[in-house]
């Protein structure tokens, strides 16, 4: 008789044999395929005129970290463009946008004023050799340990930061400023409404542009941030002693570069695979960005790392998907920059790109998360690991500092749920002279410090039995714990057995046990 599962049971064929995690690669890699985009004319337009958004934006901005890090402004405008163009083919999030940026001219600032330009170009390809060989190492994979509260904390501190970014632009400006400000945000608010055809900020900063320099309205201008290169990069080799003393000067600088860029780039990465709905692989991200920053150091850039600004004009404002947008911001800023069109862009005034930058605050910003009804249903902790990470971020304008304070939070506050979950309990008595008890739960230093004073060693009988096999040993604390247990039933005169441990705690209890001494 045939079954009538046959059907059902019979082996599967390798197509169906795929993972929901490959079907839904195979649905990103689409997503974001450079090739999908090339064959798509209203894709690749997407992508075209938002590396031309990017690259306008990105043009004050290098030259403000310039000087933060007290650089030359070609310094920073170099490192937008070497940056952009080496991560869209080395990098591993499609159409992140990396460049200068002020969280590593804050790290680099000190060795420039210091010891001068030299130090500082070797700083940044030390700290490139230090990101690749911290990728491939693996570190990338460390991006799963931050819980939900800080990165909701991360999102919330980039929208203020953003924002308070362009308070300088906005205070003590005159009235026409803040009148075009109005206007850009209500073209940007608007007209998505009626077409999408070209991106909402470009049209903003074109149109006040046309306006601005054809009434002849005075206001600060890109031009006024910094004189504009007009030459290409060169390559640049630093002119540093090969010796001891030159490491111990740059390392420290480096290796603050390297974690710094690589945290605030893999939380961007993972960012706009959250807005995306795609996955990309975290360590070539990781030793992307560490051999872009050699490639920038080499053509004289101040390095740098993800710009979550851009990244979010990029993605969720002008909704590009592919490495083409990232490689094109390069290239266009380059074009601009380099083929006359410096004078042009000089005009543009700030106003417009203020606009668009307080459009990516209000949109970056998880409003949903200070909503009264989120409050009230989320766990008090969870609420204040958030505003904690905010808090800091905002602080110290720093989001590596704000994330590793919201990381170690959790983690103490994970520690404490997890050491209320061990539990002693008394489960028999076999005969007047035995007694039993089981101890389930996860032991590792927080939970096993409190399981000595949980047995009663005065009035137990002659053997005790403890039965582990609801439980699981982790750390060397409570393999030093479980020795005090029984070197107290000892010391009254009764004998203490341990049954029931699995594999690898039978291993890590019979190979420390008895040999951690009184101190531990």
């Amino acid at each position: 008789m045939t079954s009538p599962f046959a059907g059902v049971l019979r082996p599967r064929t390798p197509e169906e044999r795929r993972t929901a995690e490959d079907r839904r690669r195979a649905r990103a890699d689409d997503v974001t395929s450079v090739r999908g985009a090339l064959r798509s004319p209203a894709r690749l337009r997407t992508e075209v005129l938002a590396g031309l958004v990017v690259a306008l934006a990105l043009i004050p901005e290098a030259i403000s970290f310039s000087i933060i890090a007290g650089v030359d402004p070609r310094v920073g405008l170099f490192a937008a463009f070497t940056m952009a163009v080496s991560i869209a083919f080395l990098g591993g999030r499609p159409a992140m946008i990396s460049a200068a940026t002020g969280a590593i001219a804050l790290v680099i600032a000190p060795m420039m004023s210091e010891y001068g330009m030299d130090y500082l170009i070797a700083t940044v390809i030390l700290g490139g050799l230090i990101q690749v060989a911290l990728g491939l190492a693996g570190v990338a994979k460390l991006i799963r340990f931050i819980p939900r509260a800080v990165m909701v904390g991360f999102v919330n501190a980039l929208g203020i930061l953003i924002f308070l970014a362009q308070l300088p632009y906005l205070i003590g400006m005159p009235w026409p400023v803040y009148v075009a400000v109005a206007i850009g945000i209500a073209i940007m608010v608007f007209l998505p409404k009626v077409t999408t055809a070209v991106p909402a900020p470009l049209v903003a900063i074109v149109v006040l542009t046309v306006v601005t320099v054809g009434a002849h309205v005075s206001m600060p201008t890109v031009g006024d941030q910094g004189n504009l290169p007009d030459a290409l990069p060169t390559l640049f080799l630093p002119h540093v002693p090969l010796t001891l003393e030159t490491l111990q000067i740059i390392a420290p600088f480096a290796i603050a570069m390297a974690l710094v860029g690589l945290m605030e780039s893999l939380m961007t990465a993972k960012l706009v695979d959250d807005i995306t709905d795609t996955h990309s692989p975290k360590t070539r991200e990781a030793w992307g960005q560490g051999a872009a920053n050699i490639i920038t150091g080499l053509f004289g850039g101040m390095g740098g790392c993800a710009m979550i600004g851009q990244t979010m004009i990029n993605v969720k404002v002008s909704g590009a998907r592919t490495r083409i947008s990232t490689f094109l911001a390069g290239v266009f800023l380059l074009l601009i920059l380099v083929l006359g069109l410096g004078d042009v862009v000089a005009v543009i005034p700030m106003a417009a790109l203020v606009a668009v930058m307080i459009m990516v605050s209000v949109r970056t910003f998880d409003w949903h998360s200070i909503q009264p009804s989120t409050w009230v249903r989320m766990p008090r902790t969870y609420t204040a690991i958030m505003v904690a990470t905010v808090a800091v971020t905002v602080a110290t304008d720093n989001l590596a500092f704000g994330v590793m304070t919201g990381v170690v939070l959790s983690a103490l506050d994970f520690v404490r749920h997890v050491a209320h979950f061990t539990e002693v309990v008394a489960v028999a008595h076999p005969d007047a002279d035995t007694r039993v008890y089981a101890v389930v739960g996860e032991l590792f230093f927080a939970s096993s410090n409190d399981l000595i004073f949980q047995f009663d060693y005065t009035g137990d009988p002659k053997n005790v039995i403890i039965d582990m096999s609801g439980s699981h040993i982790w750390d060397v604390t409570t393999v030093a714990t479980l020795d005090a247990i029984t070197t107290k039933y000892a010391a009254k005169g009764k004998t203490a057995t341990i049954i029931g441990m699995n594999e690898a705690s039978t291993r890590r209890h019979e190979h420390l046990a008895g040999h951690l001494g009184a101190g531990h």
